[in-house]
């Protein structure tokens, strides 16, 4: 029996196939980055993530465009998060 494997590893992650995959990952705000309140969620603890709205996406992401509304105010997780990254491919292929 033959298994035929799929090569992911050869496309390219850029702004024009990005599917946002990263923003439907729970990300904490643990710096004072300026993110708006009506984008941030606080657990029983005090704790603050990034809302996340009823379909799991983050409420700050426009979901014509996949663009981040508050990019200049992002938190520090998503400005570590590069793009093109092994984490992102990670999560690129999880969704192909």
């Amino acid at each position: 029996m033959t298994i035929a494997l799929k090569d992911v590893s050869a496309v390219e992650v850029t702004c024009s196939n990005c599917q946002a995959c990263c923003c439907r990952l729970e990300v904490m705000i643990i710096t004072d980055t300026g993110v708006p309140d009506k984008h941030i969620s606080v657990d029983e603890w005090g704790g603050e993530t990034m809302l996340r709205l009823e379909d799991g996406w983050c409420s700050a992401v426009d979901r014509d465009t996949f663009r981040c509304t508050i990019y200049e105010n992002r938190p520090w997780i998503c400005r570590e998060f590069e793009m093109g990254s092994d984490e992102c491919k990670d999560e690129f292929n999880v969704i192909r």
